[in-house]
Parts: C-alpha cells; sequence; structure tokens
C-alpha cells in the first residue's frame, strides 16, 4: 500500500504523515529530502519552483514509490499540488495510490508556518503554493482543525483498513 499525504507547507504532512505510518506499519518518507540542492537554494531564497524545477524530483519520487511498492508500501509526505505532478508521482506504481490532502484556512496555514522553526521553506511562498494547489477528485480532501490523533484516527476510517 502506498499512501501519500499531500497538501501545501504547513497543513502537517509530515506529523501526519509520520503517524499513519506508525499505526499501519509502514516506513515513512519525506519529499523534502529528495530536492535537488538547486530547489533548496531556491526555495531558501523565497523563489518559488517551477514546473521545470519540479519534474526531475517528480521522476525520482516515482522511481523511489515503486521501489517501496514492491517491499510492501510506505507513506510519503509530500505537496502534490497540481494533478500533472500527483500524475507523473503514479507513473511507476502497479497498484492504486491512497491519496490524503491536508487542507486548512490560510490564516491557520501562517500561524504554523510563522511558528515553524528550522525549515527551509520561506513562508512567504504560501500565497504560490495555494494558488498552484489543484484539490483532486480521487483523493480523501481532509481539514486540519483537528488535532493529528483525531486527524489520522479519521483517515484510517476512510481507508477501511485498520
Amino acid at each position: 500500500m502506498i499512501l501519500i499525504v499531500g497538501g501545501v507547507s504547513g497543513t502537517g504532512k509530515s506529523t501526519i504523515g509520520k503517524m499513519l505510518a506508525e499505526t499501519l506499519d509502514l516506513p515513512f518518507y519525506d519529499a523534502d529530502d529528495f530536492h535537488p540542492e538547486s530547489n533548496v537554494q531556491k526555495m531558501q531564497n523565497g523563489q518559488p519552483l517551477n514546473d521545470q524545477d519540479r519534474q526531475p524530483w517528480l521522476e525520482t519520487l516515482a522511481s523511489e514509490l515503486r521501489t517501496w511498492e514492491k517491499q510492501g508500501g510506505a507513506v510519503l509526505a509530500c505537496s502534490a499540488l497540481k494533478a500533472a505532478y500527483r500524475e507523473t508521482l503514479a507513473t511507476q506504481c502497479h497498484n492504486k495510490i491512497e491519496w490524503i490532502i491536508l487542507h486548512g484556512s490560510k490564516a491557520l496555514l501562517s500561524e504554523r508556518l510563522a511558528a515553524r522553526k528550522g525549515h527551509f521553506f520561506e513562508p512567504k511562498l504560501l500565497d504560490s503554493q495555494l494558488n498552484t494547489l489543484e484539490l483532486p477528485v480521487d483523493a480523501h480532501v481532509v481539514d486540519i482543525q483537528s488535532p493529528p490523533n483525531v486527524i489520522v484516527k479519521s483517515i484510517i476510517a476512510r481507508l477501511e483498513i485498520a
């Protein structure tokens, strides 16, 4: 089973993804760890990534997803903002990916980003991500207002796997 926890920065993808992975006894990976240094530098400088920047990163992740699928599954935290990005990510998997998109108000996201320490994402890029986000119709879209444990329980119930 492959689960991808997506959404803009500040939605809690890593927190929720790690909790899901632990609950489901699957390895957890963060897509941010696979960005080339040039992408990290660009974001640190407050420049949004474009599709050309993202494409090699998405292709690397698609290859990793294939490997993880063969190994029994994984949970990946990845923004996956556009349908085209999600399509690229799914190209090498044989089974259906479970998409979980975390979503919240701009005010809540801004508050979370302002409180976050030690992350390379520049908070002023939030508007760019919100403008890029294409909410999928084939995903579990989850509001981030609730505490993480409640969010994880609701996801598990939606997936009907626990």
